[in-house]
């Protein structure tokens, strides 16, 4: 019997209405907002009490059809609901440059999908738009003063975004035409989820934390050195009208009736990878279990999810689960993507030390861990029987497949009970480093302790960048690695678990407002392309019905 689409099964559930929903997770009607029947905007008292256990989870190491981390952190959520327990979800957005990309969306897929599914992956509430919008205000107000004079800059850090994959616009020139269209000026475009306003409006903790931090945006430097920040703009306020409604989490559920805070969506990649704190706190105060994902693998979402996101935010996991898959593993172990679905043990095995790294990494940072694994409906019994043996005897607290794709909660009662066993919310997270340790010190950990290389290299543009930074006495703020998902190091062809490689840093790009340090690593890009056949190709609309979004 041929399986139905993510589409076909998101759209042929039934819904929970958004007002019942929002009551029985004891919300007042004041503490919520309802935009239309299956979804609302959330507003939560700061000081409201966190009850919940948070649950982490990342990945292995990233390939091109993904992880399977999201339809993994619904199934859990659904199996711990099915055990009784009350569970709800803290997730990112989706971005529309996936959605009509490679990826495809990011609402879960099978049986363990987010509702309303075409709603979430396209336009959802606006809070995209709305980002979107901010940042190229900013743009927009920038090349207005210098325009008329009333401030010089010798660099502008500031770029636009766009929420669609678009390599054209990576490097552009604005203010072409003669001086009534502006200043030529050598820019580009990045996506949204890169944007530094992505990044602010996740990890604000409250209105005037916001308010703070769009006022410390730098945008670039005067021709004497000294910085030009968001508050010398004077458009603050427009930028709070803008966010306003933005800033909200926004409530959803699981097809089987979880609640679920969908909010935020930077890259884990290119940005910090985590969801608002602001929904983490929602799912934390309303449920006895809050499941949160970070992008990627472990050695991105996770790391900045424990050095950024925990750090800023006080909040720390009881559990960590680290999902896996037998293709993930046979692609580590250099097996090419179209043959990882066959039976493979020596590939497998190759691929292991990809998993163990990140199981050390993980365990490093203080975790208790559960290695998921994501079972696809051709893996062999046998080869599961390896990983898990494999993983409990390098340390893993616990082990379980997640059938969640197939079967829902019921596929994920096994990874619920493995999480509930070793659950410990008293447990602390242990950084990488000391927050007062210098960026190249910073760095150089992340690169020998947990990307297995032996050091970094600063490039020209990095150094000058370094002495900078230095001089504006943001040298000591965290740092957030941008760089290939595909490889412990910033080589995409270097899979697995490589060694002996320098990480080489191309630009070191202050993001005061969010509070850390872009390092970008190799050839990372901050905007991506389309593929040759992209997802956009197979979407239409029939009698007012979406088809083809994955």
């Amino acid at each position: 019997m041929q399986m139905l689409s993510d589409i076909e099964i998101a759209q042929s559930a039934p819904f929970i209405p958004i007002a019942t929903l929002a009551n029985s997770l004891g919300l007042a009607e004041h503490e919520y907002e309802p935009y239309g029947r299956d979804k609302a905007k959330v507003t939560l008292d700061t000081a409201r009490p966190l009850k919940g256990k948070l649950v982490l989870v990342t990945a292995t190491s990233g390939t091109p059809s993904g992880s399977g981390k999201t339809t993994v952190s619904i199934a859990l959520a659904q199996g711990l609901k099915q055990l009784g327990e009350s569970a709800a979800l803290a997730l990112r957005e989706p971005s529309l440059g996936p959605c009509f990309g490679m990826k495809g969306g990011a609402a879960g897929g099978g049986y363990a999908q987010l509702l309303p599914m075409e709603a979430i992956n396209l336009h959802f509430t606006g809070d995209f738009h709305a980002i979107t919008s901010a940042n190229n205000l900013i743009a927009a107000m920038l090349d207005n003063v210098r325009h008329h004079g009333e401030v010089d800059l010798a660099e502008v850090y500031w770029r636009r975004v766009v929420d669609i994959n678009d390599r054209a616009l990576r490097h552009i020139v604005t203010g072409l035409g003669g001086p009534a269209h502006g200043i030529p000026s050598d820019t580009g475009f990045d996506i949204t989820a890169a944007s530094e306003i992505m990044a602010v409006l996740c990890l604000a903790s409250d209105e005037a934390d916001l308010r703070q931090r769009l006022d410390s945006l730098l945008l670039g430097l005067r021709h004497d050195g000294t910085p030009f920040y968001g508050r010398d703009l004077r458009i603050t306020g427009a930028l709070m009208a803008l966010l306003k409604e933005a800033v909200k989490p926004n409530l959803v559920q699981s097809l089987e009736g979880n609640a679920a805070f969908v909010h935020g969506g930077p890259f884990a990649n290119i940005a910090h990878g985590c969801n608002a704190l602001s929904a983490t706190r929602a799912a934390l105060s309303c449920a006895d279990w809050a499941i949160t994902e970070a992008g990627f693998g472990a050695d991105l979402g996770a790391e900045k999810f424990f050095n950024i996101k925990c750090r800023q935010s006080g909040l720390a996991p009881a559990v960590t689960v680290l999902v896996t898959s037998l293709k993930a593993l046979k692609w580590h172990g250099g097996v090419e993507l179209a043959d990882c679905s066959r039976p493979d043990r020596a590939a497998l095995t190759a691929g292991l030390p990809n998993l163990y790294r990140h199981l050390d990494n993980l365990v490093a940072f203080g975790q208790k861990v559960v290695v998921a694994l994501n079972r696809f409906a051709d893996d062999g019994d046998d080869e599961i029987a390896v990983v898990k043996a494999a993983c409990l005897g390098a340390g893993a607290a616990g082990f379980a497949i997640c059938e969640g794709f197939a079967k829902g909660g019921a596929g994920a009662q096994d990874l619920a009970s493995a999480v509930m066993a070793v659950a410990d919310d008293t447990a602390a997270v242990r950084y990488s480093y000391p927050s007062d340790a210098s960026l190249c010190e910073k760095l150089e950990t992340l690169t020998r302790k947990l990307y297995g290389g032996t050091g970094i290299a600063l490039s020209a543009e990095a150094e000058a960048d370094l002495q900078r930074l230095q001089k504006l006495g943001l040298d000591r703020l965290p740092v957030c690695v941008a760089k290939t998902p595909y490889s412990f190091s910033h080589d995409p062809a270097l899979r697995g678990a490589p060694t002996g490689f320098v990480l080489p840093i191309a630009r070191l790009l202050p993001n005061a407002g969010a509070g850390f340090v872009v390092a970008m690593a190799g050839n990372v890009l901050r905007m991506p392309g389309l593929p040759r056949s992209p997802q956009a190709y197979h979407i239409e609309v029939n009698n007012g019905c979406i088809s083809g979004l994955a």
